[in-house]
């Protein structure tokens, strides 16, 4: 879709041929315009090289291309797996700067603060940092506390982490004109900058299970105490468990349990992965002193909070239709909606979009930092609108 001033547009292809899927996405989100953002999300089963090179031919030299590898695609088609997926978006109104930031020599907050650098010098009236990057370290809220570090609270940041439990590697995309490089261990930092309104949605349709806990002792990546007591052996009581080892828990389970932390807007959602010596390992952080709830849901709860997430996006376009959206949902809910789910809620979010294009991919993690948000996110859908 487009105005005047911006435009913004989708592609998605099946092909076996990783060359041919690349140009079939790429010619159908950039349509013959100069993008100034070339977005790939892509599965690793493909030539990525090939992937980019059919991209990078229909971006031309002028666009920022960015992008990573994915545990499945979203487009208004609908929810696949092993595809190729492509945003683009341009016009004068836009403005895209980028940065890449190699965790392995600094570590993941220094690594954020370095991507996030792309912000500088950006100062349209609207824009959002938008963070790729390797989800396989479990910190990457490490990354996001760096990036907020830098930009501060009035630019939201959104994005997700790549992952790949089978094949242990993931990779993300980068480069300003021509075919990206293929980098590996990196967080992709884009800024937008843009002059219509950019709205930022993160929802997603669990709800708490009384009794609440208190967080008594923990560490970065750990709980080790609710209200005192062992957090482990409070999560094996509270699923009847008790002494049980706690890999019985964790591999009886279809995802890993879900833990809310309260936050003023509701419960932001993490999960808890892992058990040892009492403690319980979770996927971002938990501050001391939290108020938290285990969760629970329902496919129509999933479904009704896609909804509120993409509702809550456009509502930020100061009533504009959207120009189109960037989607970062969690492979978890994947795994719990099925094929038929996931159908479900792909027809569900076009109407709360009104029909806007929207292209992304399910991550490991969700990055929305916005007001009354840690940051970091699990089973959670998250969306940017563009207005």
């Amino acid at each position: 879709m487009s105005t005047p001033h911006r435009w913004f547009g989708a592609g998605h292809s099946t092909a076996d041929d990783s060359a041919k899927a690349g140009a079939e996405a790429g010619h159908l989100a950039i349509g013959g315009r100069s993008p100034a953002l070339v977005l790939v999300f892509c599965s690793s089963r493909h030539d990525l090289a090939a992937v980019l090179l059919g991209i990078g031919a229909e971006a031309g030299d002028a666009a920022v291309i960015a992008g990573c590898t994915t545990l499945g695609e979203l487009t208004n088609d609908g929810a696949g797996l092993g595809g190729v997926v492509v945003a683009a978006l341009g016009g004068p109104g836009f403005a895209v700067r980028s940065r890449v930031a190699y965790r392995r020599d600094a570590g993941d907050r220094e690594a954020g603060a370095v991507a996030a650098e792309a912000m500088t010098g950006l100062d349209h009236p609207h824009r959002a940092l938008l963070l790729l990057g390797d989800g396989l370290s479990g910190t990457g809220y490490e990354v996001v506390q760096g990036a907020y570090g830098v930009v501060g609270a009035t630019v939201p940041l959104v994005g997700g982490f790549a992952d790949d439990p089978e094949l242990g590697r993931t990779f993300q995309f980068h480069g300003t004109g021509g075919v990206p490089a293929v980098l590996e261990d990196t967080v992709v930092g884009v800024a937008i900058g843009s002059d219509g309104p950019i709205g930022v949605g993160a929802a997603h349709g669990w709800h708490p299970v009384d009794p609440p806990m208190v967080v008594t002792g923990c560490a970065p990546g750990r709980i080790d105490e609710w209200d005192g007591e062992p957090a482990m052996d409070v999560l094996l009581r509270r699923y009847g468990m008790v002494g049980r080892p706690a890999a019985d828990l964790f591999d009886s389970l279809p995802v890993p349990p879900a833990l809310g932390v309260s936050r003023h807007t509701g419960q932001d959602v993490r999960f808890l992965y892992a058990g040892d010596d009492g403690s319980v390992r979770v996927s971002a952080e938990v501050p001391p002193g939290s108020l938290c709830w285990l969760m629970n849901r329902d496919e129509t709860s999933l479904r009704d909070g896609a909804v509120r997430s993409c509702r809550e996006a456009v509502d930020g376009l100061a009533g504009r239709t959207p120009l189109g959206v960037l989607a970062f949902d969690c492979v978890g809910r994947r795994d719990l909606l099925g094929p038929d789910g996931m159908r479900a809620e792909t027809t569900a979010v076009r109407e709360a979009l009104r029909n806007a294009p929207f292209a992304g991919f399910y991550a490991a993690g969700q990055i929305a930092r916005v007001h009354g948000a840690l940051g970091t996110h699990d089973l959670t859908l998250v969306t940017i609108a563009f207005g």
